[in-house]
């Protein structure tokens, strides 16, 4: 008879009951795997200093003890964990125990830090720590390895949620009708156990002070699921994909606090990068200003952290040791001087002098040039932007000789091509003639409020029309 490693009396009330616990129920004694059973390769799973650590070739291990009974559908379940570099694991919800291959039922919540190097055109895993794998995923890892960290997850009718040092890193929603690209079928709550996954020999991750909170089986669903169902399809796709969804040009202005962002992210599966304005005119316009709101602002975890630099004046206004503090930095072609030496900012009428459409046009990637070339940037944002006057003429303005202008000094200076959803730039033809040419792109919003924000259309319209990978695409800090 297998030993107990909880209060009988709290594993009775449990298994008769199917109730809340006010109790946290320990899955793990810290010293053997009695409890725990493991798929292919045993010997990939050892103990040490009181945890459980993944070591060796690919295996799963379901938890198989005592308080399992009929499998847990509500709860809240909690473990400390730890990385190391480049390692991969995850931790499989609503799971069965499988003799061998990956597990085909329920859910898993990644975990990974960090990747390895690999040679260009190599998979790299995108999906990080927090992430409900392939469904909403967190695209920017929270925490570093070799440190503890808490990871929860919550289960409550048809809501997963995911927690990390206490922090909402992902949230789904099952809706009424459930799509899962092929394969992934299994991908769905129900009940089951709990399973560990060691993913590689390379992988070495540590686990320990691992329990579960039962709930109620009746428990209302908190959550909303995503109404408009062909894009849910799309999101579901791209996440299955490794697509890293990430808009790196957002701003919290005109209402928009960080929490309702990261609400929004959440809901589709994004993970955003915050931009500070700087430059003249346009927010902060010293390195006293600046440093002083840095010193104060906390970024969370699940975001990156961006300079916007505005204008071409920006260089002389701020450090490099003040632009070193962000994460990237970008600019556009929106703000700069004319032949007349008129500062222009094309998104003000009254300070726009058009003039001959042509003439302008070669003024202009003569100035985007020259940034692209010369400026300390990683994003050229709202590109092939023109002044509202001209706009309709988008397609004849912009010829492929302009095109391949802009597009070489971005392959020189390596420097991202934004996909701008906002105003829904550069066009089809820009954007797959760039990625020909071995641009690497973003995608952007650059919102101006709490109200336009919103989800990324047109970006995951370009996505799809012009054939972009995940292998496509610049992230920060890779």
């Amino acid at each position: 008879m297998k030993s107990l490693a909880f209060p009988l009396i709290l594993l009775l009330s449990f298994v008769l009951t199917g109730c809340n616990s006010d109790e946290w129920i320990s899955l793990f004694d810290g010293e053997s795997l009695e409890g725990w059973k493991a798929s292919e390769n045993t010997d990939s799973w050892k103990i040490e200093e009181g945890a459980i650590v993944t070591a060796g070739e690919r295996s799963h291990l379901f938890y198989d003890g005592e308080v399992l009974d009929h499998g847990f559908k509500n709860f809240e379940f909690m473990v400390d964990v730890k990385t190391t570099p480049g390692s991969n694991s995850g931790i499989y919800i609503h799971t069965g125990f499988q003799e061998e291959g990956w597990p085909s039922k329920g859910y898993e919540c990644q975990v990974i830090n960090s990747n390895n190097p690999v040679e260009p055109g190599d998979y790299m895993e995108h999906k990080m720590t927090g992430s409900i794998y392939a469904i909403r995923n967190v695209w920017k890892s929270p925490v570093p390895d070799n440190e503890w960290f808490n990871y929860r997850i919550v289960v409550q009718g048809k809501t997963i949620q995911t927690f990390i040092n206490g922090m909402l890193a992902a949230e789904y929603t099952e809706p009424d009708e459930i799509y899962r690209s092929g394969g992934m079928e299994g991908r769905v709550l129900g009940s089951g156990t709990f399973a560990f996954q060691c993913h590689d020999p390379g992988s070495i991750v540590y686990y320990k002070n691992i329990k579960v909170k039962p709930l109620s089986d009746d428990l209302p669903t908190p959550g909303t699921p995503l109404e408009d169902l062909e894009f849910e399809k799309q999101l579901i796709d791209l996440a299955g994909q490794n697509f890293p969804l990430i808009d790196l040009h957002t701003h919290l202005k005109g209402g928009l606090t960080e929490e309702q962002a990261l609400a929004n992210a959440r809901k589709y599966g994004f993970t955003y990068g915050i931009a500070v304005n700087c430059g003249l005119k346009m927010g902060f316009e010293d390195d006293d200003s600046l440093n002083m709101f840095l010193d104060s602002y906390k970024a969370s975890p699940f975001t990156w952290f961006a300079m916007q630099a505005e204008g071409r004046e920006w260089l002389d206004l701020f450090s490099k040791e003040s632009i070193a503090r962000f994460d990237y930095a970008f600019t556009d072609a929106m703000t700069w001087t004319n032949d007349n030496g008129k500062r222009l900012r094309l998104w003000i009428k009254e300070e726009t002098e058009v003039g001959d459409p042509q003439d302008f046009m070669d003024q202009l990637v003569d100035r985007i040039v020259k940034i692209v070339s010369n400026e300390p940037i990683d994003i050229y944002v709202n590109p092939t932007y023109l002044p509202a006057e001209i706009n309709d003429r988008y397609d004849e303005l912009w010829t492929e000789d302009r095109m391949d202008l802009v597009i070489a000094a971005l392959v020189e200076s390596q420097v991202a091509f934004e996909i701008n959803n906002r105003n829904r730039i550069p066009s089809v033809a820009f954007i797959c003639r760039a990625k020909e040419a071995g641009v690497k792109f973003t995608l952007g919003t650059n919102n101006g409020g709490a109200t336009d924000l919103g989800r990324m259309d047109y970006a995951i319209q370009m996505i799809s029309e012009c054939g972009l990978t995940a292998q496509d695409m610049w992230i920060p800090g890779k």
